[in-house]
């Protein structure tokens, strides 16, 4: 016999054990959706949001710990000044946040 026969042949001796089953699947995704599907997508808006904000002048800093303040805003690049004379080119989603934000100012 192969599996779903098995499968069928056990659900039809346990009346009412396919909805607690089907119940118990359903629960758990909720779970999953609540506690780790939901907080993912509001961050991403929110690091959007942050992105899209982005002005001359404005303080952040990059994922990789650099510490700069904005001179100029591109569609999805921006120029950060690191120090007098030492512009960089970064992509938005590399940018991370204001440093008085994070509470490292």
């Amino acid at each position: 016999m192969n599996t779903l026969n098995m499968f069928l042949l056990q659900a039809q001796g346990q009346p009412g054990s396919s909805w607690s089953g089907l119940l118990l699947i359903v629960v758990i995704f909720v779970i999953f959706w609540l506690f780790i599907i939901r907080p993912q997508n509001k961050k991403q808006k929110e690091a959007q949001k942050f992105r899209d904000s982005l002005q001359k002048g404005d303080k952040v800093i990059t994922i990789g710990g650099i510490h700069g303040k904005i001179d100029e805003v591109k569609a999805t690049t921006a120029i950060v000044i690191i120090d007098n004379n030492v512009k960089i080119e970064i992509e938005k989603s590399a940018l991370v946040g204001d440093p008085s934000l994070l509470g490292q100012a």
